[in-house]
């Protein structure tokens, strides 16, 4: 059970960091440096700040113990009362409720007095031993409320002052509310001073990223212009990176580049080794004359246009996702529609097409033989008019826009149960017609071949609408 539930908790994974994670290898690259830089400044200054308040915590502490040893070498006692000029060298003693005080204080009975700096203006009592206790060195340190809101801490210490036993407490507070206050500053400077740096960070390692990737830009480009057909290969220089890349594109641009002109040549070489015998087929039914000749050169005649449908098959499938071709469609429908009215007078064709011209993702012969068969057969059918149109759809992010040829005419039209047999190779719905049966088949055929879609349906006009959907060049 464990060793055939790993493999589908790993694609689990695998799937669910490829549905959170962005498809763009720039925004990949940019987000996970910016989250680590940001980890690593919240790291860097957590860290600063800490070793900042230890450093001001025990600076804090070492300057009340040295005030404290000063206090307790500038008092005495003298016929049994405390005395001294106290002078702890800071000012602060001095201003009134400044939440810097000293006191001395007697303890034993045989000792009176009571001392006090000026900035003290009231009593701050003294918690009891039993709550905090000395320590060996007859110690203690902790915090209190001094005078109004202010937070204080309190280093104490009891002292004998003579050899009577007189024992005196001495104590020098400081205030602690300043020194929470001197470390929020700092903290509020160093996270400035951080942020901008991180800004300033992920600014520049999002500008080297982008410039980094710069040459995928180049690729891109190019391999647009490749498969637009305005370029042969991929040119210009690349990083030694993507030049392996570059060198195995242009290489399969070569390979393909090959096999279609191989395919072409192939495809040539069959159509000459043919022509003649046909050639001759033709030239001897004629000479024979009579039912069987008229047959022998009906079907070598059915022959030659198989084989140039089959040959021009096997042209687009060769040529077809290796070269894009770009062929304009307003203009070549345009003329060839300029074509029928001067064949086909007694009707009236319409021609509707955007301003703007529309590239086919294909070869100026393909789309003339779609085009060509399609308007040849609503001559055929149609009464009294055609319409033709060009209709370009809005392209995707993944997919290549498409263009619609419309044509419609006012004839009987096609049976929605016999639209799927029109499109059979040799299928002829009404044999008064003349043909072969092969126009529907060859142009379904050529959109199959080029990725299109072909559809039959009723023509607002009352006869056949005809709509084939192909892939346009960039």
């Amino acid at each position: 059970m464990t060793d055939v539930a790993r493999p589908r908790r790993r694609s689990r994974l695998t799937r669910w960091l490829q549905r959170a994670l962005p498809r763009s290898l720039t925004v990949r690259v940019i987000a996970f440096s910016t989250v680590w830089a940001v980890l690593a400044l919240i790291i860097i200054s957590t860290f600063i700040s800490s070793l900042y308040r230890q450093a001001a915590e025990r600076g804090f502490e070492s300057l009340l113990s040295a005030h404290l040893f000063n206090l307790i070498s500038s008092v005495g006692v003298s016929n049994g009362r405390l005395e001294g000029i106290v002078n702890l060298g800071d000012l602060r003693f001095s201003e009134p409720d400044s939440g810097w005080y000293w006191s001395v204080e007697p303890v034993s009975g045989n000792v009176s007095g009571n001392l006090r700096s000026a900035s003290m203006t009231e009593a701050i009592p003294s918690p009891a031993t039993s709550e905090i206790p000395f320590n060996a060195l007859f110690q203690r340190t902790y915090t209190t409320r001094g005078i109004g809101a202010q937070e204080i801490q309190v280093v104490e210490n009891e002292y004998v002052l003579d050899n009577e036993n007189r024992v005196a407490r001495f104590r020098v507070m400081g205030n602690l509310t300043e020194l929470e206050a001197e470390i929020d500053g700092f903290e509020a400077r160093l996270y400035t001073y951080l942020l901008i740096f991180g800004l300033g960070m992920i600014a520049i390692n999002a500008i080297a990223i982008l410039l980094g990737l710069q040459p995928l830009q180049r690729v891109r480009a190019a391999l647009a212009q490749v498969r637009e057909g305005t370029a042969q290969r991929l040119g210009g220089r690349f990083p030694a990176e993507i030049e392996p890349l570059a060198n195995e594109t242009n290489a399969l641009i070569e390979n393909n580049r090959r096999i279609v002109e191989r395919s072409r040549t192939q495809v040539g070489n069959l159509a000459h080794s043919l022509k003649t015998p046909l050639a001759v087929l033709l030239n001897e039914s004629r000479a024979m004359g009579g039912d069987k000749g008229t047959l022998i050169a009906e079907q070598a005649g059915a022959m030659q246009k198989q084989l140039d449908h089959y040959l021009q098959r096997a042209r687009v499938a060769a040529q077809r996702d290796s070269v894009i071709y770009r062929t304009p469609a307003v203009a070549t429908l345009k003329r060839m529609v300029r074509v029928v009215e001067k064949l086909q007078p007694e009707l009236k064709f319409s021609f509707n097409a955007p301003a703007e011209e529309i590239l086919f993702a294909g070869e100026r012969e393909d789309l003339e033989e779609i085009a060509g068969n399609l308007l040849e057969n609503a001559m055929k059918w149609g009464k009294s008019q055609v319409r033709v149109s060009l209709v370009a759809a809005e392209a995707g992010d993944d997919e290549p826009g498409t263009f619609a040829l419309v044509i419609d005419d006012d004839g009987p039209g096609i049976p929605e149960d016999k639209a799927r047999e029109a499109l059979k190779r040799g299928t002829r719905l009404d044999e008064t017609k003349p043909g072969t049966g092969l126009g529907l088949a060859i142009v379904s055929d050529l959109v199959k071949e080029y990725g299109g879609k072909l559809g039959l349906e009723r023509s607002a006009l009352g006869g056949l609408r005809v709509a084939v959907e192909l892939k346009r060049a960039g």
